[in-house]
């Protein structure tokens, strides 16, 4: 596997919106708290009627809520679908299996993916965060070019994958004890605030990191060079020899 290349960029200011960049990339802090929220009124509605089907109903319902308030004001329905139909599959889960701590399984397995395919990343030298960020902060790529950029999205997807796995420690062995509201509680602590923590932890790394070198000035500096080197061509009278060649060939077709 090739190994990035090395590069020196140019004076840029530096990615100081990585975190911001970060939370954009995951849906945001709104997005966190969609995710979040329905997971908490199923294990409130849980605690009070002690029935799985009206817990996941509940927290169906907002979940819909806030599918519909996203949809409602054009935000992309990615964002605006992907928490509703989340919950529905943790809901349907919960209600087929006649078990309440299911509707927390799916989040678990989710995260086990995220964890996986974070630490596949690394291993192929194509760091998610670097891939995620790159082309939010204008550089697409060409981080791969600059090996302390390439290092610093390295150290930062295994931030990322760190959290993933902590939320799985932590929440399997409260799954298997079958208490749902401590499971519901771990869900909601384990939600936004190491989410928000990484995109700090994200932002620290990236700060300290070579800045970007944007695609549009690499364009730039692409053009400029191949307008230096026409300039040369010119001055060099290199088109006059041309001309001469040309009038010999024609001479010896005469001939």
């Amino acid at each position: 596997m090739d190994k990035p290349a090395s590069g020196v960029p140019g004076d840029r200011p530096a990615p100081t919106d990585s975190a911001a960049s970060m939370i954009a990339a995951f849906g945001g802090v709104r997005g966190m708290i969609d995710m979040t929220v329905p997971g908490l009124v199923f294990v409130i509605a849980y605690t009070i009627s002690r029935s799985t089907w009206t817990a996941a109903m509940t927290a169906g319902g907002v979940a819909l809520v806030f599918a519909v308030v996203r949809i409602v004001r054009r935000e992309t329905l990615q964002h605006a679908l992907g928490g509703f139909l989340g919950v529905a599959l943790a809901g349907w889960i919960a209600v087929k299996s006649g078990k309440a701590e299911n509707f927390y399984a799916f989040g678990m397995l989710l995260s086990g993916g995220y964890a996986l395919a974070y630490l596949i990343s690394i291993l192929v030298r194509w760091p998610i965060i670097g891939v995620l960020l790159g082309p939010m902060l204008g550089e697409n790529f060409t981080w791969r070019r600059i090996p302390a950029r390439y290092a610093a999205y390295r150290k930062a997807t295994w931030v990322w994958f760190v959290m993933f796995v902590l939320r799985i420690v932590i929440q399997i062995p409260i799954y298997w004890t079958g208490n749902v509201t401590a499971l519901g509680i771990a869900k909601v602590a384990l939600g936004v605030p190491p989410f928000l923590v990484a995109c700090y932890i994200t932002w620290l790394i990236m700060s300290k990191a070579p800045p970007p070198v944007k695609v549009a000035d690499e364009e730039d500096e692409d053009e400029g060079a191949k307008g230096e080197r026409a300039a040369g061509v010119e001055s060099s009278g290199a088109a006059p020899v041309v001309e001469q060649r040309d009038e010999r060939r024609e001479d010896r077709v005469a001939d």
